[in-house]
Order: C-alpha cells, then sequence, then structure tokens
C-alpha cells in the first residue's frame, strides 16, 4: 500500500485536475452535490494513489483533458461532477 501523503498537497492537486478537466468542484460543493464526507474521501484516495507524483508532473506541464488521466483514483467522482454540471445548465 501507498504511504500516506500531506493532505494539504493531495487537495491541491485534487484541486488542480478538477481545474485541468473543467470541474467546478466548488460550485459542486455550494450546490450540495459534494459535500465534506466527499472532500474527504477525495482527498484519501488521492493520498493513497501511486501516480500522485505523476499527477503533480502532469498538472505542473499543464495537462487539460475531458477525464483526468486513468491511473487518478478521483477521475470517476471528478467526470461524474463535470456530466452534473453540465445536465444543470
Amino acid at each position: 500500500m501507498t504511504p500516506l501523503g500531506d493532505p494539504r498537497r493531495h487537495y491541491w492537486l485534487i484541486k488542480g485536475m478538477a481545474r485541468a478537466t473543467g470541474t467546478d468542484v466548488v460550485h459542486a460543493f455550494g450546490e450540495g452535490r459534494l459535500d465534506n464526507a466527499d472532500w474527504a474521501a477525495m482527498v484519501r484516495d488521492c493520498r493513497r494513489c501511486g501516480w500522485a507524483e505523476n499527477c503533480a508532473d502532469w498538472l505542473a506541464r499543464g495537462g487539460a483533458a475531458c477525464v483526468a488521466p486513468a491511473p487518478c483514483r478521483n477521475r470517476r467522482r471528478l467526470a461524474v461532477l463535470r456530466v452534473e454540471e453540465e445536465l444543470a445548465q
């Protein structure tokens, strides 16, 4: 099992991945589609991800995509939030 990383670092990785995929997690939180338990689960999963270093590198290179790269443990959650937002418009 991958050792847990710093929660703040992984919070910012998630925010970066959300931005790169066009997912407005702040808006989702404000609408109640994402709650504190969801945020905590996302950070926990990111902290356990063995791809975190590659994620940071991908984001630093200006990574952008409709969905997060396949190794991202939050790929599905971010994609669902993005689709929910698109459907609500």
